[in-house]
């Protein structure tokens, strides 16, 4: 059974940063494309970034340039590292595991000065 659990969540300031993390548990994460989703009140979820097995990667556009994700096959870990965060980046952060249609439990963003 593929577990994801995510980590790094916060209060920033905007214009501050926050890097999340998430662990992931379960066989072939290196063969797995995985990504970054979130959700903020009364909104749609909407994809944040992916990053395939051989490390393309693709950007939501609302955070092209400011958010990197990145990848830690031999720990399996996957990371989102987000600068010059605005308060309109304010949302859950899910984790997903395409393959198996895997979410985490979610970690809380809040920028607010």
């Amino acid at each position: 059974q593929v577990q994801l659990v995510e980590s790094g969540g916060g209060l920033v300031l905007p214009g501050g940063s926050l890097r999340l993390s998430c662990a992931a548990s379960g066989s072939i994460f290196s063969l797995s494309t995985m990504g970054w989703y979130r959700q903020a009140p009364g909104k749609q979820r909407e994809l944040v970034a992916s990053i395939s097995s051989s490390r393309n990667t693709e950007y939501g556009d609302a955070v092209k340039g400011r958010f990197t994700i990145s990848r830690d096959n031999a720990k399996k870990m996957l990371y989102l590292q987000m600068n010059s965060l605005k308060p309109e980046d304010t949302a859950v952060y899910y984790c997903y595991r395409y393959a198996t249609r895997s979410w985490g439990q979610g970690t809380q963003v809040t920028v607010s000065s």
